[in-house]
């Protein structure tokens, strides 16, 4: 019998929820809104009333157990035998020989992994339940696996006893301080928070902030060339975290790379939000962030167009304010001649694993958490991120700090990574769910954004799009869609670089080369198979190929932009203030 109540007013007839019904949502939404033990509950149902299904998957755990039975009994005399479950080679957790060359370890490792993909593989096949449904149980259900790793535990992990043996204890000791540490940061660290300092170590390109409001500070960039390119080049960062991920040390630094090919460079910086900024909204960051940034841009070198680029949410910023602009100015003032997109998705259908946090239970969780601070907490943010690679991000330092006794590694990236902002209330809540639950922004004139409809099949200039091909936080493919999604004869060069989110940005020309991309410029009709069949693969990294489109489109040569004008004189050096800001 159905828990729900059907009722008809004027006509019109609506369910609503049975109290019983109705008291276990709200039971979840407070005790459980992410899912984490509803969604297998939900999924062991699932199973239980699918009795083909359910006794298929007991006859693959037999087989299995059985299986392994064979391959401990053989390990165990000595015999010959064969892997149960054959590794992952990119899992490092069980890359030491010792899990192959013992018998006992081997069996250890074979028990844990093969009954982990089985449980996985049953998870994600469960009838009965939605896609999302699927994806969600078995998300929640691999993390708990990667807990629960032998590798995880001192007595199980024999590489720790073997460190604590050859360090006679010192390694115990300082694993438990490690620990100590961790527990008064009620964090397990990746690196340590005084490892860099921003504006020594990292961000240390010379340049002035020549505008700056409540939301954004613009940093122009010092020249090293006599002449640079009459157009300059704007790039709005994401404000989920700080700008200095495309200025991270002089080898690493994108802005560097641009400034020594003769190119003016300007890039934002946001302000960390606090609570007083709870109802600052996703117009606010088109009309006073990117818009403005437009204007001074412009108005900075006297001249009447620019080249964009835009980074993860920075780029969905990006893509917004090119439909908005193209629909506000029109086509002969336009101030935008062509842009580029790194890492960003335009299209949410399908945005990778963070799809586990996008429904309604969540979101509204999340909105209530933001309604009591104003904001979503960056820490809040980063350790949902951690969780889809739980394995690399947590429990890899759980091993290294804790079993191993190891010092955490000075590595910039990470201490960018660490180095969280805060979202405000109103434009997070926005941004969730037109975006991403919704998938608004490619519906055209769906969303009305500073005043404009927005469409996307309005923009014609030139885009030169970036991906990377293990991204997890924006997959190519999905990203790819923006060639679907703006105006068919517009021109396109599409890039995916290998590496995943940030390192394939982060992706200076380095000899000999460590990574490669593929390039192809696609038509209206093309989807990504067919790009990727036709894409030219090569070897380095793709910041020659894009300075060399940006070089045959950005004008003639002229002498170098000063740092800072009358008009717009320095309000501080770079790398600003408000990336100081915790």
């Amino acid at each position: 019998m159905s828990n729900r109540h059907i009722t008809r007013q004027n006509g019109v007839e609506s369910t609503r929820l049975a109290p019983l019904e109705a008291t276990i949502r709200a039971i979840n939404k407070q005790a459980d809104p992410f899912g984490i033990a509803s969604s297998q509950i939900n999924a062991q149902v699932a199973l239980l009333m699918h009795p083909q299904e359910f006794l298929k998957a007991v006859d693959d755990l037999s087989s299995d157990f059985v299986a392994l039975y064979d391959h401990a009994l053989r390990r165990m005399l000595g015999m010959p035998t064969h892997e149960v479950f054959q590794q992952n080679p990119e899992d490092a957790r069980f890359a030491d020989p010792i899990w192959t060359e013992s018998a006992t370890w081997d069996i250890y490792k074979e028990w844990y992994l093969t009954f982990s993909n089985r449980l996985q593989k049953i998870c994600l096949e469960t009838p009965g339940l939605s896609g999302h449904a699927r994806r969600q149980a078995a998300f929640w259900q691999r993390n708990w696996l990667n807990k629960v790793s032998p590798t995880n535990f001192f007595w199980l992990n024999p590489q720790a006893m073997a460190r604590a043996v050859e360090t006679r204890g010192a390694s115990v000791q300082a694993g438990l301080r490690n620990f100590m540490r961790d527990a008064a940061a009620k964090n397990i660290q990746m690196v340590e928070p005084d490892a860099f300092t921003v504006g020594k170590d990292l961000a240390t390109t010379p340049g002035k902030v020549i505008f700056r409001n409540r939301l954004v500070e613009l940093i122009h960039y010092a020249p090293t060339t006599s002449q640079v390119r009459a157009m300059p080049i704007l790039i709005v960062t994401p404000w989920i975290n700080k700008f200095y991920i495309l200025d991270l040390t002089a080898k690493k630094s994108l802005v560097k790379h641009l400034t020594d090919q003769g190119f003016s460079v300007f890039i934002s910086s946001w302000k960390n939000p606090t609570a007083d900024m709870r109802d600052v909204r996703f117009d606010d960051y088109l009309q006073e962030g990117i818009s403005e940034l437009v204007r001074v841009t412009t108005e900075f070198c006297k001249v009447p167009q620019l080249h964009l680029v835009g980074y993860c949410i920075g780029g969905t910023l990006a893509a917004t304010y090119m439909a908005w602009a193209n629909k506000r100015y029109g086509a002969d003032k336009m101030p935008v001649a062509h842009w580029t997109l790194l890492t960003s998705l335009t299209d949410f259908s399908h945005p990778g694993e963070i799809e586990v946090f996008i429904d309604e239970a969540c979101i509204s969780a999340l909105e209530d958490l933001m309604a009591k601070k104003g904001y979503l907490d960056g820490a809040e943010m980063a350790s949902a991120f951690r969780l889809l690679r739980s394995n690399s991000l947590i429990w890899h330092y759980w091993v290294q700090s804790y079993l191993m006794g190891e010092k955490l590694p000075p590595f910039d990236v990470l201490f960018w990574n660490t180095d969280t902002t805060r979202m405000p209330q109103a434009m997070h809540s926005y941004y969730l769910r037109e975006m991403y639950l919704h998938n608004h922004l490619v519906k055209r004139d769906q969303l009305s954004i500073g005043g404009e409809p927005i469409d996307l099949n309005r923009i014609t200039q030139p885009l030169y799009a970036v991906t990377a091909e293990e991204d997890h936080i924006a997959p190519w493919q999905q990203c790819y869609l923006i060639r679907r999604d703006i105006h068919p004869e517009t021109p396109v060069r599409f890039v995916r670089s290998s590496s995943g989110h940030i390192l394939g940005i982060v992706n200076p020309p380095v000899s000999p080369s460590k990574r490669s991309y593929r390039v192809a410029n696609p038509e209206a009709h093309d989807d990504s198979g067919l790009w990727l069949k036709q894409a030219e693969q090569k070897p380095g990294s793709w910041w020659p190929d894009w300075t060399a489109w940006l070089h045959a489109r950005t004008g003639d040569m002229v002498s170098a932009y000063p740092p800072t004008t009358r008009k717009f004189p320095a309000l501080a050096d770079a790398p600003g203030t408000y990336v100081l800001e915790k």
